[in-house]
């Protein structure tokens, strides 16, 4: 398909493994990144247009000087703590940046849109696994800010025709197969990472925030999915809307692995896949954390035939592990 794919946030964590995607399969990509949370060197030379989706006019700038033809959205802030200490800058980021997007490419007649979501759109779910007919009903204000995205597309659709398809992630975890690029954030929050670098001595030790949840060996469970997946899952949303222009609407999707990995899980798979010991200590619960989150993927595999390549959690630890071991300081190794 001709036309340049417009990849807001595409020097982060997910955004850089679907631009490398893109890539793979001969389409040309432009990253919008302002380079705050993510890392030039992520995009392995792709064209970056460096600035932020809140300054309106260079956004409208963007669009108008190159052909696009569609959108990737990852530009957000993601810290549910930071969310909830500062709505504000959640709101301001991941709205207004949001809808300065959507006001642009509207200009300029864009009709292909995937947002990146996420399951704390759902706040705590009535039941497991998660399915993409349960109430929608956040309790942060990252959450919150996602689904008002949700809402901004299917209002667009209806006044502008603008196709769109939301992809509500669980936890993306691991790292390209290649080794080429992996996950790097400051400061670093998501557990997989955490765990390596606590058997690497990067710091004294892991703190397991519960160990009494009801769950088998009671540690909090959650549904891992590997990060090229997800980057795969983008990908084949813009070719079912390019394929079948004007059927797709406004789509939304889980995407998880259907099954649950805890804690300890997590932290034995790492033993097994480094050889080396993780310390760790077992400190309280955190608020506000459910013992267990799991989704349904059905609903993607039927609409788009999404199916996760490295699904189970020893191979996803392998690929985050040959990335940490390779760069022990992250991008700037």
């Amino acid at each position: 398909m001709s036309g340049v794919i417009l990849v807001s946030g595409g020097a982060g964590y997910i955004g850089s493994h679907t631009v490398l995607t893109l890539r793979e399969r001969g389409r040309e990509v432009l990253v919008l990144d302002d380079l705050s949370e993510g890392h030039e060197a992520a995009l392995l030379g792709a064209p970056l247009a460096r600035g932020s989706m809140l300054d309106r006019d260079f956004v409208r700038g963007v669009f108008a000087d190159h052909d696009i033809s569609a959108v990737f959205h990852f530009a957000a802030r993601c810290y549910v703590g930071e969310s909830v200490q500062n709505p504000g800058l959640y709101y301001r980021h991941n709205v207004l940046g949001t809808l300065n997007l959507l006001d642009a490419l509207v200009e300029q007649g864009v009709k292909r849109f995937v947002l990146s979501s996420t399951c704390a759109t759902y706040g705590e779910p009535a039941r497991i696994p998660i399915t993409e007919d349960l109430p929608q009903d956040p309790i942060n204000p990252y959450g919150a800010t996602k689904l008002v995205d949700e809402w901004m597309l299917r209002d667009f659709h209806r006044a502008h025709g603008l196709e769109s398809v939301a992809l509500r992630y669980f936890n993306a975890a691991g790292a390209d197969p290649g080794g080429r690029i992996g996950e790097d954030h400051e400061p670093e929050t998501h557990l997989i990472p955490l765990v390596i670098h606590a058997a690497m001595g990067k710091r004294d030790r892991l703190t397991v925030f519960g160990d009494d949840y009801d769950t088998p060996d009671g540690t909090c469970i959650r549904d891992y999915v590997h990060v090229t997946d997800l980057a795969e899952a983008h990908v084949l949303a813009l070719e079912a809307m390019e394929r079948a222009p004007g059927t797709i609407g406004v789509s939304a999707y889980n995407l998880g692995n259907e099954a649950g990995t805890s804690v300890l899980e997590v932290i034995r798979a790492v033993e097994e896949v480094t050889g080396l010991k993780v310390p760790y200590t077992v400190g309280a619960r955190r608020a506000g954390d459910p013992p267990r989150l799991v989704g349904s993927s059905a609903r993607v595999r039927e609409a788009l035939g999404w199916k996760p390549r490295f699904g189970d959690i020893r191979t996803i630890v392998e690929t985050a592990w040959r990335w940490h071991r390779d760069h022990p300081e992250g991008f700037r190794s």
